[in-house]
């Protein structure tokens, strides 16, 4: 299935259930929200995303802890959790997923390789669902593409109300 495929899917199983959508997004610079927005009726249910690409942007946006940032780095479970939090109290939305990783080419600031990803599902009053990737040897186009199919695959999730709260 494609992305697009699988972006309108989330999107009619979200109109289905009455949910609503957000993203928060790092390495992914917006990809997940870009896919979710070409879907016809997306903005009904798909209330848009933040691109957060620095911590002071997580900080400032999502209101991610800095000392959080600080302590742990913006490439963990943590972060793409508040960033997630962030997001739904934000849009008032009802489900939101967040992604922070290492594109590359170097890693990150915080020695973080390249290829880490987290991506990270959450939905109003229910715990949060985290994927962690290391995409090794992935060109970075190749990285970003995996990790917005990922994303998407947790957001699907969600918006089915597959698993238990």
């Amino acid at each position: 299935m494609s992305i697009e495929q699988q972006a309108q899917r989330i999107l009619e199983r979200a109109k289905a259930g009455h949910l609503t959508i957000v993203t928060a997004e790092s390495c992914t610079a917006g990809a997940v929200a870009t896919a979710l927005s070409k879907a016809p009726g997306a903005g009904d249910y798909f209330h848009g995303g933040f691109v957060t690409y620095t911590k002071e942007m997580k900080n400032v946006v999502l209101g991610v802890p800095l000392k959080l940032l600080k302590h742990k780095g913006a490439v963990c479970k943590e972060v793409a959790e508040a960033m997630a939090i962030g997001a739904l109290k934000q849009a008032r939305a009802d489900v939101a997923v967040a992604v922070t990783g290492v594109a590359g080419p170097e890693p990150d600031e915080d020695g973080n390789p390249v290829g880490l990803v987290f991506c990270l599902a959450a939905r109003s009053n229910r715990k949060t669902v985290t994927l962690r990737h290391f995409f090794e040897g992935l060109s970075r186009e190749a990285m970003i593409k995996a990790s917005v199919e990922e994303t998407l695959t947790l957001l699907e999730l969600e918006v089915t109300n597959v698993r238990k709260g």
